[in-house]
């Protein structure tokens, strides 16, 4: 989320934009710095989701590759290492991917509003519907990391400031669409799988933020349900 820097404006919270954080393996073994031999306890799930031969061994191939998907999405260290943080990643991915061209299958997002953008906090995804027609979506967001987490319920876009910069951070917020305090919709420069997650903002590629701004104004509804992994 983000405060509003606006003459004579209210700060309305903090920012969504929170730098990654180095992340711990649990009880993960001392490593090289360049890539581990070290055979990580999800290694067999994390082969198949890269379609490398599943053998449940480490190899100098398989810590390349897994290397780069933890580069990729900033998660730290990426030495390559099959731990818990990337196969939870690659787990959520493969749930995301699961849900196809019906979010809503479920029937949590309200379907009596109009047009409602829906934010489901479990999968990480957001989607714009009107009544129970899909408008635009499902799209992968990165929500409020633990402690921050992005607040439930329905709300109101009630703000929109396109070029909108926190001046708490000092970072560029762009698209950003107010709807719950100093939580908004805007677009950030990082992976949507990137960990831990914001301070409260729902986080969009720069494309899906833009889409969101073509598509709501103020007054539309905002409906937040589930509870984001690890929070």
């Amino acid at each position: 989320m983000g405060d509003i820097r606006r003459r004579g404006a209210v700060v309305l919270g903090i920012t969504g934009l929170v730098a990654p954080l180095t992340l711990v393996l649990g009880s993960t073994p001392a490593m090289a710095a360049s890539c581990t031999t070290q055979t990580g306890p999800y290694q067999k799930q994390v082969e198949k989701f890269l379609g490398r031969p599943v053998d449940g061994k480490q190899s100098v191939a398989d810590c390349k590759a897994i290397r780069s998907f933890q580069t990729k999405h900033g998660i730290t260290p990426n030495i390559g290492y099959a731990g818990s943080v990337t196969w939870g990643v690659m787990d959520l991915m493969n749930k995301q991917k699961a849900v196809g061209n019906k979010p809503n299958k479920d029937g949590k997002c309200p379907t009596n509003k109009g047009r409602i953008a829906c934010v489901n906090l479990t999968l990480q995804i957001s989607w714009i519907q009107d009544g129970s027609r899909l408008v635009y979506g499902p799209v992968p967001v990165r929500t409020g990391r633990n402690g921050y987490e992005t607040r439930t319920g329905l709300k109101k876009i009630y703000w929109r400031d396109i070029d909108h910069v926190s001046n708490i951070y000092n970072v560029p917020m762009p698209y950003s669409q107010f709807f719950d305090g100093g939580q908004a919709f805007h677009s950030v420069n990082l992976s949507m799988w990137n960990p831990p997650g914001s301070h409260g903002c729902v986080n969009m590629t720069p494309a899906t933020a833009k889409k969101y701004w073509s598509l709501l104004k103020n007054g539309d509804d905002v409906f937040v349900y589930g509870r984001k992994p690890g929070t």
